[in-house]
């Protein structure tokens, strides 16, 4: 399962106007994934809420409610998507990936929200118990929930992972999850078909356990980006690559931060202190341009030269007092 939800990177183009026409093209893929999820769970949603008015389940009134909160989680996302491809402005000089993460924001969310509800509804059944009905159609409900929220769990992932979108990743094992919450309630109508009734709100507790778990992973991950997290093996590439590169003495510094679905990259060199300017903005642009090469995800990067030696050290005695 952990090889499974792990992300895979792909290298991508280096050269700089690839990587803004790649960022948008990433974009646009995200667009096209949740308007496809946002159609399909729509449907799947509604078919199940037509079965919860015929039968009363309050196992699949709570898988239906999670499944209309995956449909919701679209939206912010579309939205962000179409933001992040708006050009940085004056003041928002980085541009607009952040929304991505904020729409991260909102998924954890509504995953809450659908938590509190089926655990609110599937308590008031264990001591207001009423009668299920229609068992049959319960059971196919359950397996329309499954086959839609599989459907989208595997098309969100594929294509989160293909553009590096965390967002993206995070509500597709969302939705797979969902997935197999909808089979719990074939297994509560069962329960109920063989004479045990308080089957449907006890399935009802476990789908609550299943969305509360998924929230803990959601905001785990939500905090992340928003923190500015990275993957350690990423840094580790990116400082790898940098000392490779003809002239670099040492790495005296390296920051990266993911935006949207995009890598940020920041790093200081160290170089020969006889170079000319010239030769050291040379050895600047190489580093730049490997980064580019063999950071996954990366769009840009900022690379500082600073001279070898004691003479390195005293063309930053100027910032000594700003640092401490």
């Amino acid at each position: 399962m952990r090889g499974f939800i792990a992300s895979i990177f792909a290298p991508h183009s280096h050269d700089a106007a690839d990587s803004v026409d790649s960022a948008l093209e990433a974009s646009a893929d995200g667009i096209r994934a949740v308007r496809i999820s946002l159609v399909v769970l729509g449907v799947t949603a509604l078919a199940q809420m037509a079965v919860v008015m015929l039968t009363g389940s309050v196992a699949l009134l709570a898988d239906t409610v999670h499944n209309v909160s995956d449909a919701l989680t679209a939206v912010p996302l579309w939205i962000a998507f179409v933001l992040g491809r708006r050009a940085p402005t004056r003041r928002y000089t980085y541009g607009f990936g952040r929304a991505e993460d904020l729409a991260g924001v909102f998924i954890v969310a509504m995953i809450a929200l659908s938590a509190g509800v089926a655990g609110y509804e599937s308590v008031r059944r264990l001591f207001e118990p009423e009668p299920i009905e229609h068992i049959g159609a319960l059971v196919v409900a359950g397996l329309i929930g499954f086959v839609g929220n599989e459907w989208v769990a595997h098309y969100r992932i594929r294509v989160g992972r293909r553009i590096g979108s965390a967002a993206l990743v995070a509500d597709g094992l969302h939705a797979r999850t969902d997935g197999f919450t909808s089979l719990a309630v074939v297994l509560g109508a069962i329960g109920v078909a063989l004479g045990f009734p308080l089957a449907d709100p006890i399935v009802g507790l476990l789908i609550t356990i299943a969305i509360l778990a998924v929230l803990r992973g959601a905001a785990r991950e939500v905090y992340r980006r928003l923190m500015d997290a990275v993957d350690p093996g990423l840094v580790d590439t990116a400082e790898r690559t940098l000392r490779a590169v003809p002239g670099v003495l040492d790495v005296e510094a390296l920051r990266l931060r993911w935006v949207g679905h995009r890598v940020r990259a920041e790093a200081g060199i160290v170089v020969d202190p006889g170079l000319s300017v010239v030769e050291a903005h040379a050895i600047a642009s190489e580093a730049h341009h490997q980064l580019l090469h063999h950071v996954p995800k990366l769009v840009d990067a900022l690379v500082h030269t600073s001279p070898a030696g004691p003479e390195g050290a005293a063309h930053h005695d100027a910032l000594a007092h700003h640092r401490r």
